[in-house]
């Protein structure tokens, strides 16, 4: 592959990202400071930072992502409308762009060629130099893979008019809060400039960091890490070796300690009925890919180690128990399709039963309609008899 393709030069910068960026950086390092060094920042300035900061990284990961990207739930109007509205303040596309590209990403994850914005590129490229020209993996955008979001009024509605939307949401409302508050510019700068500024790089950090740093606990298939840190301040997505494996689950932190705030969100609307069909991959498949991980980290230290005969055997015990790991999972497959048959034969056979008994129900009930008629032709040939 010719990597001198890629080089930045060969490409046009894409004029409304680099507009966007230069302008919220070119702010952040002149206006804000000075406003701050000047004004002092009101209470309920900074806790329309941090409420705008949640509702729109939540939006993304909850809603851009594991909702409509990856479809791992199914949500209600209310929150549907609430992840739209704050995905649009978080600036990052419409959900219809947003999701297909990101599908593009898991299809084509690591590929210089096709994936979006591929690590293998480098940290910047994958951080935001990707959307600052118009490279051919980034610029690329075919809805057929999101022909179902094309199908979703209130996704299409979002893409028909998110400019307007994300202007409102960015510009509007910071500062109609703040003028109910008497502070709309402090609201501005904190709920708008600030949290947009840090939603954009926490983001950012997935497709750069998480790729970078962190563990393999899963699969090594991929450049995907789980980082606790990065989690913290994605809520959640740091957990991202997982995600790439299990891209359908609703969860990226799949214990009870990691630090998935968007799992627990999902979880906390699903009280309310906003959240429901939350997708959960078998602890047995998360189990397996831990122990086939494992079986690999053990080969590649054999693998570096000294050839010795002490080696050779310990590499013939370790194909042995893999052999056997392999076998048990295949059987314990088997067991879990036998199963399912006939769970599914069961539920076959009580469909059957019932559709007999309403078949009979309905044959009996046309037999009595029946002989009812011939009841009432009888008393009535009585009555023409006796008339007679």
């Amino acid at each position: 592959m010719d990597h001198t393709a890629y080089a930045s030069s060969d490409h046009p910068v894409n004029v409304p990202a680099s507009i966007l960026f230069g302008l919220t950086t070119l702010l952040m390092l002149t206006v804000f400071p000075l406003y701050a060094w000047y004004q002092d920042f009101s209470i309920g300035a900074w806790v329309c930072f941090f409420v705008f900061l949640y509702a729109s990284g939540i939006s993304i990961t909850g809603g851009y992502h594991r909702l409509w990207a990856h479809r791992s739930y199914e949500a209600g109007p209310v929150l549907k409308l609430f992840y739209m509205l704050f995905g649009a303040q978080a600036l990052q596309n419409s959900i219809l762009i947003w999701a297909s590209m990101h599908r593009v990403h898991h299809k084509h994850v690591d590929d210089v060629d096709n994936d979006p914005y591929s690590i293998k590129r480098g940290f910047w490229f994958a951080h935001m130099g990707w959307m600052l020209r118009d490279y051919p993996s980034s610029q690329k955008i075919d809805f057929s893979n999101a022909q179902d979001l094309q199908r979703d009024p209130l996704v299409m509605f979002q893409h028909r008019h998110y400019l307007g939307i994300a202007l409102f949401m960015n510009i509007g409302l910071p500062l109609l809060i703040g003028a109910a508050f008497g502070d709309p510019w402090g609201f501005l700068l904190l709920g708008g400039l600030l949290r947009l500024v840090v939603n954009h790089h926490f983001t950012f950090f997935i497709n750069s960091l998480a790729h970078m740093w962190g563990r393999r606990p899963y699969t090594e298939a991929n450049t995907a890490r789980d980082n606790d840190l990065i989690a913290l301040f994605t809520y959640g997505e740091g957990y991202h070796n997982y995600h790439h494996l299990f891209q359908w689950d609703y969860r990226n932190g799949v214990r009870w300690w990691q630090l998935d705030l968007t799992k627990w969100w999902i979880n906390f609307c699903s009280w309310f009925g906003q959240a429901r069909n939350l997708r959960r991959v078998p602890e047995f498949k998360i189990r397996r890919a831990m122990v086939e991980r494992q079986f690999e980290r053990a080969q590649q230290g054999l693998e570096r180690a000294t050839p010795n005969s002490r080696m050779e055997h310990v590499k013939h015990l370790l194909e042995q128990e893999m052999e056997t790991f392999r076998a048990t999972v295949n059987e314990w497959t088997h067991l879990q399709s036998e199963k399912f048959e006939h769970a599914k034969q069961q539920m076959m056979d009580r469909v059957a039963e019932r559709w007999n008994h309403s078949e009979a129900r309905r044959r009996l009930q046309a037999l009595e309609q029946s002989l009812q008629e011939q009841y009432q032709r009888v008393r009535l040939l009585r009555l023409q008899t006796t008339a007679a």
